[in-house]
């Protein structure tokens, strides 16, 4: 029996479980300029994948990279849906766009 197509799927499933809340605390204290950090971290485990020898990790850095990428656009998602009203939003942080409930949270303005 071969059970490593079984642990791979699970590495992937666990890289998905990590980057869905990483993306959420991220956009909630940084915003959308978050995407450098998930940029950077895919960059180097997608590089660390071309070099390493083993091909079990290699695979697993490779989806963990991919998984990276994802995160890029999810955190320009989460940004609408924090827009929506689905998650909260940060009270310490400005927003580049106008809430209709708060007039003094538009950047530029002071409060």
């Amino acid at each position: 029996m071969n059970i490593y197509g079984l642990i791979l799927g699970a590495g992937a499933f666990l890289c998905i479980g990590l980057f869905h809340p990483l993306v959420i605390k991220a956009e909630y204290y940084f915003g959308v300029r978050s995407w450098w950090a998930f940029f950077a971290v895919g960059l180097a485990a997608a590089t660390g994948s071309l070099f390493v020898e083993n091909m079990y990790v290699s695979i697993f850095l490779g989806i963990f990279a991919f998984s990276a990428f994802w995160g890029i656009g999810e955190v320009f998602q989460q940004r609408e849906r924090v827009r929506k009203g689905w998650f909260p939003k940060n009270p310490k942080r400005r927003y580049d766009y106008q809430d209709s409930k708060d007039n003094s949270n538009i950047a530029g303005k002071d409060k």
